[in-house]
């Protein structure tokens, strides 16, 4: 007995294909009834099993479809997802450099700001001090010049007269000649 139903449908062919031809006729032939029915048995017989692992197969192969399918749509979803994460990143890096930028802007334009305040509060303070200098300066003038003339008419009072006084003839200082 044959094992599979193609080597059966073979056999089959083979039979019809070898038959002695009926008279008088082209397309018929004579075949063992017997033998032909058996073979068919045959051919039947082996069909549930074939067409069972055929279907079997089938099944495999939908499976296996629909397993690649859920990996690919889970690689998809995967690849999305990190491509999100990415571009996330990406905008917060974006935005962090973006706040350290106007951070870095802010503190420049405070920097120059303290500068410049600084620079008025000490060109105020020195001007000022000039001012008070220049006032003691003017007041210790007045002061020497009241002290000379106190000095001169001390001297005058007592010598009558003259630079020279009852010191031995010693002369006075006059800061007004230096």
């Amino acid at each position: 007995m044959a094992s599979g139903v193609e080597e059966l449908l073979d056999m089959l062919f083979e039979m019809i294909d070898e038959a002695k031809r009926v008279p008088l006729s082209n397309d018929k032939c004579q075949i063992e009834r017997d033998q032909a029915l058996d073979l068919i048995d045959d051919i039947r017989s082996q069909f549930p099993m074939e067409l069972t692992e055929a279907r079997k197969m089938m099944a495999r192969r939908a499976e296996m479809e629909a397993e690649a399918k859920r990996k690919a749509e889970s690689i998809v979803r995967a690849a999305e997802e990190r491509a999100k994460q990415l571009l996330a990143s990406d905008t917060i890096a974006l935005q962090a450099r973006q706040r350290a930028n106007d951070m870095m802007r802010q503190a420049e334009e405070r920097s120059r700001e303290l500068k410049r305040s600084a620079n008025e509060y000490c060109e105020d303070a020195l001007r000022r001090t000039e001012e008070a200098v220049s006032e003691a300066y003017n007041e210790i003038k007045q002061s020497r010049s009241r002290f000379r003339a106190a000095a001169a008419a001390t001297v005058n009072n007592t010598t009558g007269g003259g630079a020279q006084g009852a010191a031995g003839g010693r002369t006075m200082y006059d800061a007004d000649r230096d």
